[in-house]
């Protein structure tokens, strides 16, 4: 009568050999994520879209591609108020510590859609200057530095703006700038928004929106 008790110890031990919590491993993120989870957490794709591409005109951003570890903090951010957002505070609470894993890998493993073919700012313009060289008279350096070529984006703690919403950048650096968002590296994004003008922001945001998705994003 011990050998199925036996045969799930096994089975959890080799599940934590793996690096994944078992209960995260059973949860239905694609369900939620379609359906939320019946505790308050509501469907993902009303506001970031069926297939994760995020929603432009709302300022929503995408999470398809995106680092699963970056978006793993992000929503333990918003669980537990180091990140502010009245929609997203919610919403991360109430999923599980679980739940906020599975999602994270669910939306980081997305295909991403293609994006139209939008019209590039000029090289010289001020986005681009700003994204690509910086401005190192007022100490700041040129975005891609630390975003990665083209805003592709860089591990867990700089990720990818190439295609995300002009309005969801745009916010981010104001919120950065305003000190209500609080959450970065060696409060990097605290100091360099400081630096920059409204005019600055609305001119890299545009740059950064207008990107192609590079394919290096792309799942296997």
């Amino acid at each position: 009568m011990f050998r199925p008790a036996i045969r799930r110890l096994f089975g959890i031990v080799a599940l934590a050999g793996i690096g994944m919590p078992p209960a995260a491993l059973a949860v239905d993120a694609a369900a939620i994520a379609h359906a939320g989870n019946g505790r308050g957490a509501a469907p993902c794709m009303a506001c970031h879209g069926a297939d994760g591409a995020g929603q432009a005109a709302a300022g929503n951003p995408r999470l398809a591609g995106l680092d699963a570890a970056y978006l793993r903090k992000q929503l333990d951010d918003f669980a537990s108020g180091t990140r502010s957002n009245p929609v997203m505070q919610p919403m991360a609470t109430a999923l599980s510590e679980d739940e906020r894993h599975a999602m994270a890998a669910y939306y980081s493993q997305l295909p991403l859609a293609t994006k139209p073919a939008t019209a590039l700012p000029a090289p010289d313009s001020a986005g681009a200057v700003l994204a690509t060289r910086g401005d190192w008279s007022r100490g700041v350096p040129g975005c891609v530095q630390c975003h990665g070529p083209g805003g592709s984006g860089v591990g867990a703690n700089f990720p990818p703006l190439a295609g995300q919403p002009a309005s969801y950048i745009e916010a981010q650096l104001k919120a950065w700038q305003q000190g209500t968002r609080h959450n970065d590296p060696l409060q990097l994004m605290q100091h360099l928004s400081a630096a920059l003008s409204a005019q600055d922001i609305d001119s890299v945001a545009a740059w950064f929106a207008a990107q192609p998705v590079p394919v290096a994003e792309t799942a296997p």
